[in-house]
């Protein structure tokens, strides 16, 4: 690989422990947001967006971190958005519904979708320069 050299390695350890942090981190954001008190949810504009842009998100941060693994991953953000929108059936003041995991879902998986297309893209020109 011709950019980073002998630090290359390090450079790309680094680059994935980052990108893996901030994939958790938006999870766990996620979680707060989906659970937390109504009062509590932090408001960007309209619902169904935000949903759908929290998950795409956190799908392709999860997709890069994780790049060979990215059935795997769609499945978990997909799972983690369903038991995310159950367990709202469980809190005082929020309330599940499968509409709004049927956005947060295929809000995972364009995020994951994109991912790949970056991977592919990525990988096709480090083999041209390589």
């Amino acid at each position: 690989m011709c950019c980073f050299g002998k630090n290359e390695d390090l450079v790309l350890t680094m680059l994935h422990k980052l990108i893996a942090a901030a994939a958790w981190t938006t999870l766990a954001f996620i979680a707060f947001a989906t659970l937390s008190p109504l009062a509590l949810r932090p408001e960007f504009g309209d619902a169904n967006l935000e949903r759908f842009g929290a998950y795409a998100l956190a799908g392709l941060l999860m997709a890069l971190a994780y790049p060979r693994h990215l059935i795997p991953v769609a499945l978990f953000v997909v799972g983690v958005a369903t038991v995310l929108e159950v367990l709202q059936l469980v809190t005082p003041d929020r309330h599940g519904q499968f509409e709004n995991a049927v956005v947060k879902a295929v809000g995972g998986i364009a995020g994951v979708t994109v991912a790949f297309i970056i991977l592919h893209l990525t990988r096709a020109n480090l083999d041209r320069l390589g």
